[in-house]
C-alpha cells in the first residue's frame, strides 16, 4: 500500500507543551511565531542537503523507527480492534544507525524525517532559497504552491514505554477534527515503507528525562493524562502527484520531491518569508507564509479584504514584523494610545507566522469598534472607509513627532511652485512623520481661480489615496409603455436609448421620437406600482438616476390645447374568489394599467362613453353580442348604454350604490363607476348617467374606480392591459452592455478643472467674499505605495447606487509620468499592481474579497478564510474597488 503523504510537508510542535496540555480552541488565533522555540518535522533529505558533510549537527541526531502498537488484549480484543480506530504507533531508537553514523543513503526514502528546532529550520530554508535563486533554470525540491497553502493543526499524545525504552504516539479522533484525523491516517500509515524520524532538537531526550523524574504518568493507557502536542502540518495534499520514493530515468526521486544529480535541492517552502525580509534573501517565490485567511465574524468581509491588502504591502509588512513598538507614540492626543497599531501588528505577525491556520480577528475587531463605533456590530461596511480610518489611525499611533509645532499656511504669492511645494511638504513632515507617511502619502497641487477678479490661489496638500470618479461615456436603455388616450390601439412598449446621466426631458424626447408623437400631442409620464399611479414625472430637469431599473413607467399620449380640462384617471377592479375559512368568498382585486384622458365631462353619461372607447381595443372578437356590429367603439358604447330605465335615471350618490362589503352583482352586463382616491382604495359615490358631482369645484385630477363584473371581464382580453415591462429587465439572456473605461480616463476626470459646489464656496481674499471658484488638481509628489479608490458608490437624496463600470487598469506598468506637474523629479513614476480589494453585489450588501500578488507571477484569491490561486487574467473585473500599486524603479 503506497503512502499518500506529500514529502513537501513540515510540522511544528511546541516543546513547552511536553509539560502541559494546552489545547487551542476552535477559532482562537494562534500564538505569534516570535522567538520560535517550536520543533519542526521536515523531510530528512531536504534538511541534510543544507548541512555541510562534516557538520556536527548530522552526527548528533537520534534516529527512531516507527512500528505499529500491539493490539488490545483480553476478552474484548476483537471488539476493541474494530471500534477503536485511533492511530497508535511506537517510536524505537535505532541503535545500529546511531553507532554507525549517517551514510549517504540515509534519508533517501520518502518516509525519513527530521525533528529540528525553529532556528535551524529557518537557516535551512534560507539555504534552499539561496540555492534556488542561483539556479532558477533547474527544477529543485519544489512544492506545489496550492499544496503548500494547505495548513491545518494536528493533536497527538506521547508517553514513554519503560519496558521497551520506546515512545508511544497516539492520535485520537476526539482531539482532532474529522478532516485532520483522516489526513493523519494517510501520513502515519505504517503499512507502506518503514518510517524513520531523526531528532536533532533534543526533545525526545527531554521526554525520557521527564519520565525518570516521574513527571509523565506510568500507564500508557491513561491517555487523558499523556502530554498533548499540537502539530501544525504544512502542504499536505490529498491529490499527491507522485507517491512513494522511486527514481526516474533522470535519477530524481518522484515523491513530490526532485533532487539534482549533484546533490543540490530546492524546496517550494524555501521561499517562506520570516519576520525579516533579509532572512531568506530576495527570492521572488512564495510558500505558505502570508497565505493565511481571515475568518468572517459576521459581515466582516469588508475588513478582511482591506486587511489582506495591507498585510501584503511590502515595506509595511517588514516594518510590523520588526520592532515597530518602539515607535508607538503614547503622547499623541490624535492617536489611540498605540492600541490600533499594536492590534494590527499582532494580527500581521500571526498572518505571517509559519503554519498559521485561518485566523479569527476578534481582538482587532474589538479595538476597531472601540475607536471607530461606526464599525461596531455586524453590519456590512465599506472597505475603503475602513482603509482610510486604519491608515490614519496607524499614522497617528506611530507618529514620530511627539510635539507638533504650529505651522501657518502661506499663500503662494506668485512664488515658484517648486519652492511653495517644498515648503508645504516640510511643514507637513514637521507635524507628521511615520511609516505611513514614508510609504503611503503623496502631494497634489490645488489651484483655485476666482471667477470675478481672477485671483489665483495655489496650495499643496498631502493625500493618502486617490479617489477617482468613474466617468460615464455610455448610454442607458429604458423601456416604457406608451398608451393612447383615444382608444384607437392597445398599449405598446418602446425601448429607447438615453444618456446615462441625462434628465427627464431627454427621456421624453426619445419616447416622442420613437412613438412618432404628433405635433398636437404631448406626453405625460407616470410610474405605476400595484396597478395605480404612484407619481407623475413632470419636472423636465429631474435626473434619470431617480428612475430605477425595476420601475414600471407609462407614457400617456394626450392632446394639446385642452384648456383647463381635468385629468380623469380610471383604475380597474374585478371580482376574485378567495378561500376564507374553507369556503370561497368573492372580493374585489385591482388589475391593469390605469387609463387616463384629459377632457371636460359634465355628467356620468360622458364618463361611461369615454371609458367604453378606452377599453374598446381589448374586446374579444367573436362574441354573440358583437356579431351584428360594425365597430368596437359603437358596440362598447351601446353595451353600456343598453341598461334598464332605472340605470338611466340613477344619479350620483344614490343610496342603492352603497355596497362596500360584498361585490354588487345586480348588473352583470355593465361597468360600475365610483369616485375614489388616488390610491383606488376607497369606493365613494357611484357615478350614474346624470350630472357629475365633483369633490371640488375645479379639480386638477379626478380618480374613477371602475368595477368589472365577471361577465364583462370574460368579454374583454385584459392581458395586454395588465402586462407592463420594467424599465430594464436583467436576466440570463439579457444583460446590460458592459461599460468600460480606462484607469487613465478616471484619473483625467479627477484632475480636470471644475467649479466648486454651492456648499463648498471659496473665500476670495481680494473680493472679500465667498465665491464659486473653479478648482484644478494636479499630482505633484507620488508615494511609494499608491492606493487608488474607484468611486463605485453614488449617493443622492432619494437613491443609493453602485456603478458596475469595468475599469481597465494596468497590472504591470502604470505610468503616471504624463500626469505629474512637477518636472525633473528624481523618483520613478511607474507602478506595478500588487493587491485589489473587490466588491461583488449591490449597494448596501454584497461581498468583499481580495486579490493579492504573492511571489513570482502568482496571484491569490483571499475570500475570508479561503485562499486559492487565481490566474492573472482573472483579476481584472468590474468588481475592482480599491487598487494597490507599488513603485518600480526605471530601468
Amino acid at each position: 500500500m503506497e503512502n499518500d503523504f506529500n514529502i513537501d510537508t513540515a510540522a511544528a510542535i511546541s516543546p513547552s507543551s511536553l509539560h502541559s496540555e494546552p489545547r487551542q480552541e476552535e477559532g482562537e488565533e494562534p500564538l505569534s511565531s516570535d522567538d520560535d522555540q517550536r520543533v519542526y518535522l521536515v523531510p530528512f533529505r531536504w534538511w541534510k542537503e543544507a548541512q555541510d558533510s562534516s557538520s556536527s549537527e548530522i552526527k548528533r541526531g537520534i534516529p527512531y523507527a516507527a512500528s505499529p502498537s500491539p493490539p488490545y488484549g483480553g476478552p474484548m480484543k476483537i471488539f476493541n480492534n474494530i471500534f477503536n480506530s485511533d492511530i497508535a504507533f511506537n517510536l524505537r531508537k535505532e541503535d545500529e544507525l546511531l553507532c554507525n553514523g549517517v551514510n549517504g543513503e540515509v534519508g533517501v526514502s520518502s518516509r525519513d524525517y527530521a525533528l529540528v528546532p525553529g532556528e535551524m529550520w529557518l537557516q535551512t530554508l534560507k539555504w534552499h532559497s539561496d540555492s534556488k535563486s542561483s539556479s532558477k533554470e533547474k527544477k529543485g525540491f519544489s512544492a506545489v504552491e496550492e499544496d503548500m497553502s494547505d495548513v491545518y493543526p494536528l493533536q497527538l499524545r506521547l508517553s514513554v514505554l519503560r519496558e521497551t525504552s520506546a515512545l508511544s504516539v497516539k492520535i485520537s479522533k476526539k482531539d482532532n477534527s474529522v478532516e485532520c484525523f483522516r489526513r493523519a491516517c494517510k501520513i502515519f500509515n505504517l503499512e507502506a515503507e518503514p518510517l524513520r524520524v531523526w531528532d536533532f532538537s533534543g526533545q525526545t531526550t527531554l521526554l525520557f528525562l521527564n519520565d525518570k523524574n516521574k513527571v509523565i504518568k506510568e500507564s500508557q493507557r491513561q491517555t487523558e493524562q499523556d502530554p498533548l502536542l499540537e502539530l501544525q502540518v504544512y502542504g499536505l495534499s490529498d491529490s499527491v502527484r507522485n507517491r512513494g520514493a522511486r527514481k526516474d530515468e533522470n535519477g530524481q526521486y518522484s515523491n513530490g520531491t526532485s533532487y539534482f544529480m549533484n546533490g543540490s535541492a530546492n524546496n517550494g517552502s524555501n521561499s517562506f518569508r520570516s519576520s525579516s525580509s533579509n532572512l531568506l534573501g530576495n527570492s521572488s517565490e512564495a510558500g505558505t507564509l502570508g497565505l493565511t485567511g481571515l475568518q468572517n465574524l459576521g459581515n466582516t468581509c469588508f475588513m478582511n479584504s482591506a486587511l489582506q491588502c495591507l498585510a501584503h504591502t511590502p515595506k509595511l509588512v517588514d516594518y510590523f514584523l520588526g520592532d515597530y513598538k518602539r515607535e508607538i507614540n503614547l503622547e499623541n492626543p490624535l492617536g489611540m494610545n498605540g492600541e490600533i497599531a499594536s492590534s494590527f501588528g499582532d494580527l500581521l505577525k500571526k498572518l505571517w507566522a509559519p503554519g498559521a491556520t485561518p485566523l479569527a480577528p476578534r481582538t482587532f475587531k474589538l479595538k476597531l469598534a472601540h475607536f471607530a463605533p461606526q464599525f461596531s456590530g455586524f453590519n456590512q461596511h465599506d472597505s475603503q472607509e475602513l482603509l482610510a480610518f486604519l491608515l490614519d489611525g496607524l499614522h497617528e499611533d506611530l507618529n514620530r513627532v511627539k510635539c507638533k509645532p504650529y505651522v501657518e499656511a502661506k499663500d503662494s504669492d506668485d512664488r515658484p511652485d517648486e519652492e511653495v511645494a517644498d515648503e508645504y511638504w516640510r511643514n507637513h513632515l514637521a507635524r507628521n512623520d511615520s511609516i505611513i507617511v514614508d510609504i503611503c502619502q503623496g502631494q497634489y497641487r490645488s489651484t483655485l481661480v476666482c471667477p470675478v477678479c481672477r485671483k489665483v490661489s495655489v496650495t499643496f496638500d498631502p493625500f493618502m489615496y486617490l479617489s477617482l470618479p468613474l466617468p460615464s461615456t455610455s448610454t442607458r436603455t429604458m423601456t416604457l409603455t406608451v398608451v393612447k388616450t383615444d382608444g384607437s390601439t392597445k398599449p405598446s412598449p418602446f425601448t429607447v436609448t438615453v444618456p446615462k446621466n441625462g434628465k427627464l426631458e431627454d427621456l421624453t424626447q426619445a419616447v416622442s421620437t420613437a412613438c412618432s408623437l404628433a405635433a398636437d400631442e404631448t406626453l405625460l409620464l407616470a410610474e405605476i406600482y400595484n396597478n395605480r399611479i404612484i407619481r407623475f414625472l413632470e419636472e423636465p430637469t429631474d435626473s434619470l438616476s431617480l428612475i430605477r431599473d425595476n420601475d414600471q413607467l407609462v407614457a400617456y399620449r394626450l392632446p394639446k390645447d385642452v384648456g383647463e380640462a381635468p385629468l380623469f384617471v380610471f383604475m380597474h377592479q374585478q371580482i376574485e374568489e378567495q378561500s376564507l375559512g374553507g369556503k370561497l368568498t368573492p372580493s374585489w382585486r385591482a388589475f391593469g394599467i390605469p387609463l387616463v384622458v384629459r377632457k371636460s365631462m359634465a355628467n356620468g353619461f360622458d364618463i361611461h362613453e369615454v371609458y367604453a372607447k378606452l377599453v374598446a381595443p381589448f374586446l374579444v372578437p367573436g362574441e354573440d353580442t358583437l356579431d351584428n356590429n360594425d365597430g368596437s367603439d359603437s358596440t362598447a358604447t351601446e353595451e353600456i348604454m343598453d341598461t334598464d330605465d332605472a340605470c338611466l335615471t340613477r344619479l350620483s350618490g344614490s343610496p342603492e350604490t352603497s355596497d362596500k362589503e360584498e361585490p354588487n352583482t345586480q348588473s352583470d352586463t355593465k361597468f360600475q363607476f365610483y369616485l375614489t382616491n388616488e390610491k383606488g382604495t376607497e369606493k365613494g359615490l357611484e357615478i350614474g348617467m346624470g350630472e357629475l358631482e365633483k369633490p371640488t369645484p375645479n379639480p386638477e385630477r379626478l380618480y374613477v374606480l371602475v368595477s368589472w363584473s365577471v361577465n364583462m371581464a370574460n368579454r374583454y382580453d385584459v392581458k395586454p392591459l395588465s402586462s407592463l415591462p420594467e424599465v430594464f429587465k436583467s436576466g440570463f439572456f439579457m444583460k446590460r452592455p458592459q461599460e468600460s473605461v480606462s484607469l487613465y480616463k478616471c484619473l483625467e476626470a479627477f484632475l480636470k478643472e471644475e467649479p466648486l459646489g454651492p456648499d463648498d464656496m471659496w473665500y476670495c481674499p481680494v473680493c472679500k467674499k465667498h465665491c464659486q471658484a473653479s478648482k484644478k488638481l494636479d499630482l505633484w509628489r507620488l508615494p511609494e505605495i499608491l492606493v487608488i479608490h474607484l468611486k463605485r458608490f453614488s449617493y443622492s437624496r432619494f437613491l443609493k447606487n453602485k456603478l458596475e463600470t469595468y475599469v481597465d487598469f494596468p497590472t504591470h506598468d502604470l505610468d503616471l509620468s504624463g500626469y505629474i506637474a512637477k518636472k525633473g523629479g528624481q523618483s520613478s513614476n511607474r507602478y506595478i499592481l500588487y493587491a485589489i480589494s473587490n466588491h461583488y453585489g449591490s449597494m448596501g450588501g454584497g461581498h468583499y474579497t481580495a486579490f493579492v500578488h504573492h511571489g513570482g507571477d502568482q496571484w491569490y484569491d483571499f475570500d475570508d478564510s479561503h485562499v486559492s490561486p487565481v490566474g492573472e487574467d482573472k483579476i481584472k473585473t468590474s468588481a475592482a474597488y480599491v487598487l494597490f500599486y507599488r513603485r518600480v524603479e526605471d530601468a
